[in-house]
């Protein structure tokens, strides 16, 4: 049996219509109560939905947020942040400004936005949070991650402009499927380095973790850790990276990579 199973949320855990099935969560409780940890390791914010599902997965354990940037503990919120280098920061908000495109800049728990408008509000919704657009200025608090919002014909325009000194982890929802979700960390952060700091502080070798993602930000998670699994619906960067393949979100293949993960 695993020590530790990670788990993304956008197409993993949530399916269409922003839903969680019930046997997945019944699956996860059952391998809670066998004493195995899980991990929420999603690009979203500590806050809202994504929060709660941390805390119902794990209520006193550590969780991934924001592609590896945040590393928060449910019971306390004690954070482990990544924060953004403030040169790359200020270029990013400077070159949304001047493209009109959407980027939200975030610390752990708040975020900002460049461009108030349709794309904001639908993420807010989608977040579980109230929408409330505020400029990045206004932030207070180390910022962690950045992150473009932006339609999915300008995913390649947008990932092959400069980005000193960060990295990118592209990823889409089935909730916005119009929509391409780029964030931006710090160069070396990412849900694969976040995945090794929690290993290490429960005490696991890489070999007795599990991570079950369905993107490309899911990529770095996937080649880290000693059980890789992709979803049925998977983008083909996490298909390739993946050992074992389960069923579609929407058919509780969360449910089934719990399971393997009971007999391995």
């Amino acid at each position: 049996m695993l020590g530790l199973i990670c788990v993304d949320v956008d197409g993993t855990l949530v399916g269409t219509g922003n839903l969680i099935r019930d046997d997945v969560w019944a699956a996860l409780a059952g391998a809670r109560a066998q004493g195995v940890r899980i991990a929420l390791c999603s690009g979203r914010p500590a806050v809202g939905n994504a929060l709660a599902y941390a805390q119902r997965m794990d209520a006193d354990g550590w969780h991934i947020f924001q592609n590896g940037a945040s590393i928060v503990n449910a019971a306390d919120g004690e954070s482990m942040s990544e924060p953004m280098p403030d040169k790359p920061l200020e270029d990013l908000i400077a070159h949304a400004r001047q493209t009109g495109r959407l980027l939200e800049v975030y610390t752990d728990t708040e975020w900002a936005v460049t461009q108030p408008g349709d794309y904001a509000e639908r993420h807010a919704a989608l977040l579980g949070v109230t929408y409330a657009p505020r400029a990045p200025e206004t932030l207070v608090g180390t910022r962690v991650r950045a992150q473009w919002v932006v339609p999915r014909a300008q995913e390649a325009e947008v990932v092959g402009e400069p980005h000193d000194g960060l990295d990118l982890h592209p990823s889409g929802s089935p909730v916005m499927p119009d929509v391409m979700f780029i964030s931006a960390t710090r160069a070396g952060v990412s849900k694969g380095s976040a995945i090794r700091r929690i290993a290490a502080g429960y005490g696991l070798t890489l070999d007795r973790v599990m991570m079950v993602g369905d993107g490309e930000n899911d990529v770095s998670a996937l080649r880290v850790v000693g059980h890789p699994v992709a979803m049925g619906n998977a983008d083909p960067p996490a298909r390739e990276a993946a050992r074992y393949h389960v069923g579609h979100v929407d058919d509780g293949g969360l449910a089934e990579a719990v399971r393997l993960a009971l007999t391995l």
